[in-house]
């Protein structure tokens, strides 16, 4: 069930692109000074996708690299970022060297992974005492329209697959090669259009799992919430609330990376950082 969700990705990648959130630059910011990031550091994004965090990540000045497994998903991200490479991998082979990167972040996605097997080879590139960040972008369940379009989407689709409750613990495992997460929450507010408002629903992975007449079913009562709640009623752009949940930490001391030589995936065309 986890892949055939995480391969829906794949297949709405330009959904994906219109609906979901970016990053506020104070999320980035905080990163950026926890880890000493910037001109002369080196940051890949894991599991970029159409590369929204990577956006965010550029105000940094740092170079930047990206991995994703999605061929749709490189695809969009290479519109969108043309400037900086990016390469077919997974989180547990990652086609870089070892102790390439000063810092690994991964947005939207570490729930995916096989969470000690991607510890270890995130480690593996991370030089020592690099710092890894998970980034989510969550909606605010205090906002009275937030909550009803919460209940609308959950009378269709399967919950929400792990949640903090679940991953974190990895962490806190002896082979873990980072100590535990530490977490700051930033607001972050995006502004949508009523379209923007279906797509974004729609390129939810539990969504996206659902018969075509599911999905219909679902648009039809979004649209009839848009309608009719006075919050959106008549409304052609709005703020839809999001808190980004950014959890950081950094590799063990006595964590040195591995010896071996990388991975390696086709790139699709793009050029391998040197």
């Amino acid at each position: 069930m986890v892949a055939r969700l995480a391969g829906t990705f794949d297949q709405s990648a330009a959904r994906y692109e219109r609906g979901r959130p970016g990053y506020p630059a104070a999320a980035v910011d905080f990163l950026a000074e926890r880890f000493d990031l910037g001109p002369g550091s080196t940051i890949l994004d894991l599991a970029s996708g159409t590369g929204k965090f990577t956006r965010a990540l550029q105000r940094t000045g740092a170079a930047l690299v990206a991995v994703d497994p999605m061929p749709g998903m490189r695809r969009e991200f290479r519109r969108a970022v043309p400037d900086v490479p990016v390469l077919a991998g997974r989180a547990d082979q990652i086609p870089l060297p070892d102790g390439f990167v000063d810092a690994v972040v991964v947005a939207q996605a570490f729930h995916w992974f096989r969470h000690l097997r991607a510890l270890r080879e995130i480690a593996r590139v991370l030089r020592p005492g690099g710092g890894l960040g998970l980034v989510w972008n969550n909606r605010d369940t205090s906002v009275p329209w937030i909550r009803e379009l919460t209940r609308t989407v959950n009378r269709h689709v399967l919950p929400r697959p792990d949640g903090e409750a679940r991953w974190a613990d990895v962490f806190r495992r002896s082979g873990s090669p980072f100590p535990p997460v530490r977490r700051r929450v930033f607001a972050n507010p995006q502004f949508l259009t009523p379209t923007g408002l279906i797509d974004r629903t729609l390129s939810e992975s539990r969504v996206q799992i659902q018969p075509a007449a599911v999905r219909r079913e679902l648009t039809r009562e979004i649209r009839t919430l848009l309608e009719t709640d006075p919050a959106l009623r008549g409304r052609r752009r709005f703020a839809f609330p999001y808190e980004t949940e950014v959890f950081y930490t950094r590799k063990r001391a006595s964590q040195p990376g591995r010896q071996r030589h990388p991975a390696h995936f086709p790139a699709d065309g793009a050029a391998r950082p040197s």
